[in-house]
């Protein structure tokens, strides 16, 4: 399946890479979230970022420690995940062996021959020391597949929900278009102490795939925001579930961004958007800006997602 890789040039090392003897290197990677419990490392837990910080240390040698664009949940995939690391210049020498092989090109051979099976990475790249892969990501778009018949389920397919009915796409649709724009997302949010809950939500859609497409005889969400909070899209698309199936009414989406609030919905009222499952969830493509506006930009997103105070973390952004 060809994969949607974000645009960045190659360019070599910046000068500040070279003057502290390490070289910043991108990864653009793949993986399948079924057995996982999300990216970030996790005491006695599988993890993405777990494995691939064990395969970069036994290739390189030194201990590595990467940076992701977005921090995927348990069970959530990612075709176009994006990573950084810098890795010391005299264990970046040593990978190409004897082969002509740039130090990149080798490391994506390397890792191939070291990561399970569901974990691919396409490409390496040396970038500049301004590339950032979380904080300099101008957006971000997931993909969430579901199958609401028998006709459209499939065993092979771990990346798609199996809905137990039909699903009224128009109506989906219609629910969607007040959930754009920038909004406090409070109520479809899991907040974290310290971390914003306002997001910029450019695009929320829904289709199904005709005969020929990709995803054919699925439906499909396409969701893009600047960021997102933790279960955000979830709760997005598991609020816009309860429309499809008719239990709840094409406004209830926009009463629930309304409301603010965290409190569970009662049968009747307006509460917090329920999260649907992680497993059609996939992270599908990170967007960044051209080289000469990565500085700028991860300073601009840093100085949003600040913590509210000295003490309290860093916001996360993940679903």
């Amino acid at each position: 399946m060809p994969v949607d890789l974000p645009h960045v040039s190659a360019p070599a090392p910046a000068a500040a890479s070279c003057d502290r003897g390490v070289t910043r290197l991108r990864l653009d990677l793949s993986y399948d979230g079924t057995d996982f419990s999300g990216w970030a490392i996790q005491p006695g837990l599988r993890t993405v970022q777990g494995e691939l910080e064990k395969a970069l240390g036994r290739i390189s040698r030194v201990p590595a420690r990467v940076t992701v664009a977005g921090r995927t949940d348990t069970g959530v995939h990612a075709r176009g995940q994006v990573c950084h690391l810098d890795l010391p210049d005299a264990a970046l020498a040593t990978l190409p062996g004897r082969s002509d092989r740039t130090p990149a090109e080798a490391l994506v051979t390397r890792l191939a021959g070291v990561l399970p099976q569901d974990i691919v990475i396409h490409v390496a790249r040396e970038v500049s020391d301004d590339f950032d892969a979380r904080f300099g990501a101008q957006w971000r778009r997931y993909r969430y597949r579901i199958s609401d018949g028998p006709a459209a389920h499939d065993p092979l397919r771990r990346d798609v929900l199996r809905h137990r009915r039909p699903l009224d796409v128009a109506a989906m649709s219609r629910a969607s278009a007040a959930l754009l724009g920038e909004h406090d997302f409070l109520s479809f949010c899991k907040p974290r102490v310290g971390a914003t809950t306002i997001r910029e939500l450019r695009e929320l859609r829904w289709e199904r795939p005709g005969e020929g497409q990709a995803d054919e005889g699925l439906i499909v969400a396409t969701v893009v925001a600047d960021a997102f909070c933790h279960h955000m899209v979830r709760s997005l698309v598991g609020s816009l579930l309860a429309v499809g199936e008719g239990k709840r009414d094409e406004d209830w989406p926009a009463q629930v961004l309304a409301a603010r609030t965290r409190v569970t919905p009662t049968r009747d009222g307006v509460g917090s958007a329920p999260p649907c499952p992680p497993q059609g969830l996939t992270l599908d493509h990170v967007a960044y800006p051209p080289d000469e506006e990565l500085a700028a930009w991860a300073a601009r997103t840093r100085t949003l997602r600040q913590p509210l105070s000295p003490e309290e973390p860093a916001p996360a952004e993940v679903d």
